[in-house]
């Protein structure tokens, strides 16, 4: 039998100036993929830079985590760009964050939308194309990672580029497999037990119980493990340990 195999993606460079949401340092001992924000929806220069060298120290994968341009709303509030401006936002923000990749010695290897352009691009077809539109413009045909059966991935693989899964450990599903919206009760799962459990499900059943308690089927390569909540770093270390001990080999997808 296949030994299972997962990787950690955490969302990272969530700061701006002196402020810092995530403890990236940490974090970076423990995941196997880093999301950098680009400066859409957070981070900057400085905190790009220091974070693409920590993760190269480490050997993290370096992501662009893209975003629609949100700084006061973290890129949480639904937006209407126009699907040209988009494409060029996306493939602006994976551009400011090769920079800094090539600069401590790696690359960029994939991109991740976030927030509330995750969310669109599960469904909308225009936004989607214009994501994928966009990661094209910045060349070198990076993956794209999100959620299982988005409009996004399948818009993706037919343009020719890698797509990767994803599952969330801590946000609760819908019976039909997609995020139950952050303002409704119950969106995000913040038991520390629940989190290490679901994660042990994803990995190794590919299933997550939805909100409203059934069985939903999850396969996802890699697994989302958000830093911006407290205890962020003492429960990525229990999940990956926790993984490990049942025998699941966590390693980067890139």
């Amino acid at each position: 039998m296949t030994p299972a195999l997962i990787d950690l993606n955490a969302d990272l460079g969530e700061g701006f100036g002196r402020w810092r949401l995530t403890d990236d340092e940490q974090l970076l001992s423990v995941v196997t993929s880093a999301n950098v924000a680009c400066g859409f929806h957070a981070g900057d220069a400085a905190t790009m830079r220091r974070v693409c060298e920590l993760a190269v120290e480490r050997g993290v994968r370096i992501g662009a985590q893209v975003s629609y341009r949100d700084l006061a709303g973290f890129g949480r509030r639904p937006m209407d760009v126009p699907a040209d401006e988009l494409a060029a936002e996306v493939a602006y923000q994976i551009g400011a964050l090769e920079v800094f990749a090539r600069a401590a010695g790696a690359r960029v290897t994939y991109v991740k939308p976030h927030g509330a352009l995750y969310n669109r691009v599960v469904h909308d077809e225009e936004q989607a194309t214009a994501v994928v539109d966009g990661v094209l413009l910045a060349g070198g045909g990076l993956p794209l990672l999100g959620l299982p059966g988005a409009r996004v991935l399948e818009v993706a693989d037919k343009a020719g580029l890698p797509v990767v899964a994803e599952a969330f450990a801590d946000r609760a599903y819908t019976d039909e497999g997609t995020l139950v919206p952050r303002a409704r009760a119950g969106a995000v799962i913040t038991a520390p037990d629940a989190v290490v459990e679901r994660s042990l499900g994803l990995a190794t059943r590919g299933a997550v119980t939805s909100l409203s308690g059934r069985r939903v089927g999850v396969r996802a390569r890699s697994l989302c493990l958000h830093g911006d909540t407290p205890g962020a770093v003492a429960l990525a270390r229990e999940v990956r340990g926790r993984l490990e001990s049942a025998g699941v080999e966590v390693r980067a997808f890139a």
